[in-house]
């Protein structure tokens, strides 16, 4: 009796001691990153024809901040250690959304990306469609390394996913030919456009370390619920931001009339004045036309509201994560990675 009393105290010890020392060696974001980084930066296409895949592979080394590849890999290791598999998952995640990207720059004709030329802007947009495309068929290729038992049900959640991102982006170009656009809709189409890549990648790496539904379900509402506050912030730093930080001239979002959580909560509030003000802004150009709007939002206190509404999402994200039914100590790397994502200056 006493004999097995103490073996199962040192079984317990020996447990908790591993336990604890894989603890101590989970990953940061920033480790992570390096680590994906060290993988990604090869060449993902063949060689030729260069004019299809040097466009393709123009991109990718623009380099980025890789979050949602890198959100594959925690949210993979919050359950164990990280599956080899996930490291293909969170390729075809990142050759994906620059395909999105690719696609989003046409679009808007944008001729910067991450300061660089947009791969429209230096191959041409029928070089750069082809790019795009092509990058979508590799990340499939990236999906269909994951093993047969698991990989139905990974392409299953990536396909959705991926037709909820092309929503979104068709609902953010028929908003821009009309006048009025509510926060309801707006925040419908940002969660689709920005929040759910986000929120998949996590869902993807929680599959891929074996988690239960209500765990999957618990970090992809975490995603999406931090991917709402990262835009209300972008809306915000635009804005508000201290150009020095931020790395450009502030109120660009005011100049093209684009539609962000600021503007419309500004039309909804306002007076009669302000808002009749407000309109005559939008349809016209002048040469103070950001400080006019600006005046506007503080008079609204547009400002006071965003910060308001972006910590109720983050505080709804984080209660997501502490509902995950694991070890608190193991939710550290994703508490610290919205903090960093929240509190970002540029």
């Amino acid at each position: 009796m006493i004999i097995t009393k103490l073996l199962f105290l040192l079984f317990s010890f020996c447990f908790f001691a591993t336990h604890i020392l894989y603890l101590r060696f989970m990953n940061s974001f920033t480790s992570l990153s390096r680590q994906f980084e060290e993988r990604f930066c090869v060449r993902h296409f063949p060689e030729e024809p260069g004019t299809l895949y040097d466009p393709a592979q123009y991109i990718l080394g623009l380099g980025g901040k890789r979050v949602r590849p890198v959100c594959v890999l925690m949210g993979n290791e919050l359950f164990g250690e990280i599956d080899p598999d996930a490291w293909q998952v969170a390729t075809a995640i990142e050759l994906f959304h620059n395909f999105t990207l690719v696609h989003d720059d046409i679009m808007d004709k944008a001729p910067l990306r991450r300061g660089m030329e947009t791969v429209h802007h230096k191959y041409g947009e029928s070089k750069a469609l082809l790019a795009g495309d092509v990058m979508l068929v590799i990340a499939y290729d990236y999906l269909n390394r994951v093993k047969p038992a698991i990989a139905g049900r990974i392409i299953q959640v990536f396909n959705k996913s991926s037709r909820e991102v092309c929503e979104g982006q068709q609902l953010d170009m028929d908003f821009e030919s009309r006048d009025l656009v509510s926060m309801k809709d707006y925040l419908h189409m940002i969660t689709l456009k920005t929040s759910v890549l986000l929120a998949t990648s996590l869902k993807l790496g929680a599959i891929l370390g074996g988690a239960g539904e209500g765990n999957q379900n618990h970090l992809y509402e975490f995603g999406k619920n931090l991917g709402i506050a990262f835009q209300i912030q972008d809306d915000y730093l635009d804005a508000f931001g201290d150009p020095d930080k931020f790395g450009k001239k502030t109120g660009g979002d005011i100049l093209a009339n684009k539609k962000t959580f600021l503007i419309i909560h500004a039309l909804e509030t306002a007076t009669t004045s302000q808002h009749n003000e407000l309109r005559e802004l939008l349809n016209s150009n002048p040469f103070d036309k950001v400080e006019k709007v600006l005046k506007i939002y503080k008079d609204c206190k547009v400002d006071q509201w965003a910060k308001a509404l972006k910590d109720k999402y983050l505080q709804t994200a984080l209660q997501h994560l502490e509902d995950t039914a694991v070890l608190s100590l193991r939710k550290k790397p994703l508490m610290e990675l919205a903090a960093y994502l929240i509190s970002r200056e540029s």
